[in-house]
């Protein structure tokens, strides 16, 4: 790869793969029938981000645990809608397509051919290992998700930015402080707090009843946080009289969500090659495993941007 700017790009890969299965039409399969809708999708995804952004680290960080027990254990709702089967003493059975499970292995093996760090940790989301190494990096990072907990990780002093996918890989858009702060009126370290009082129905986080965005941005902007919100409304210093009664009535939700919602930024993860370098080696492997399993322009799209 070109010299270039240090650079690290995290990926929220299943909200990538996810994307990416949903994107691109079920149309080529492999030879033994197989869908590979998503692994085409994924691949083109990387190009896209590697050639705008220009990265010169990597990491697909991955759900070890897509709803892990302590969460749940502090919160019952937590992603309950989208459990298929419940496992006892591992994680629960996610709603996925079967054509999409099928794929998640060949989606593993084509990252690790072209030598894509791959990351995750028992119990823990994809979110919290984005947490812990957009923490510990010391390089400017850009976090690539659909999902919008990961705005409480921006940080434009720290160079961290989330690149958002929600409106489609055509309408990426970067997530600074600014853009955090014209979306909510709130600062991204708030946003934490912010969710957990308005709630969020996508992950079955209830929220405070009748607090609303604006309503919870503007309890933000006169306590600063969520502990100073539940203190001014004990003490009556805070919002409107049924505002400060709904918090008080929330003590229970609001003891255990922020730490739901709240991404861990201090897991012991251990060390990986986050680096991208695909050598001749990687990419003949790469184009066998293309041939294979008839991935075709993607990967050699992919190949394309990371050996820029």
């Amino acid at each position: 790869m070109a010299s270039r700017p240090e650079k690290l790009l995290l990926l929220d890969t299943a909200s990538l793969y996810f994307r990416a299965f949903y994107g691109v039409p079920d149309k080529v399969k492999a030879d033994d029938g197989t869908s590979v809708n998503a692994v085409r999708g994924l691949l083109d995804i990387i190009a896209k981000l590697v050639t705008t952004y220009e990265p010169t680290r990597l990491v697909a960080c991955w759900d070890d645990d897509w709803r892990p027990e302590w969460r749940v254990d502090l919160l019952p709702t937590y992603k309950a809608h989208r459990v298929v089967e419940t496992v006892e003493g591992g994680p629960d059975v996610e709603e996925v397509p079967a054509a999409l499970t099928a794929q998640i292995p060949l989606i593993r093996e084509t990252l690790e051919t072209l030598g894509l760090a791959i990351v995750g940790a028992a119990e823990h989301e994809a979110d919290d290992v984005i947490g812990t190494l957009a923490t510990r990096a010391d390089v400017p990072v850009d976090i690539v998700t659909g999902d919008r907990d990961l705005f409480q990780l921006v940080d434009d002093d720290r160079g961290i930015r989330v690149i958002y996918t929600a409106r489609g890989m055509s309408n990426l858009e970067i997530i600074d402080d600014a853009a955090v702060q014209a979306r909510y009126g709130i600062r991204a370290a708030q946003y934490a707090d912010f969710a957990a009082l308005r709630g969020d129905p996508s992950d079955g986080l209830p929220g405070v009843p009748g607090i609303g965005e604006k309503s919870a941005a503007a309890l933000l902007a006169a306590a600063d946080d969520l502990d100073g919100i539940r203190s001014a409304a004990a003490e009556g210093t805070v919002g409107t009289p049924a505002q400060r009664a709904k918090i008080l009535a929330a003590a229970d939700y609001l003891d255990a969500a922020p730490t739901v919602v709240g991404v861990v930024r201090d897991l012991d993860l251990a060390p990986a090659d986050d680096r991208i370098a695909v050598d001749d080696d990687r990419a003949e492997a790469a184009t066998e495993l293309a041939a294979r399993w008839n991935l075709g322009t993607s990967m050699t799209r992919a190949l394309a941007a990371l050996r820029a």
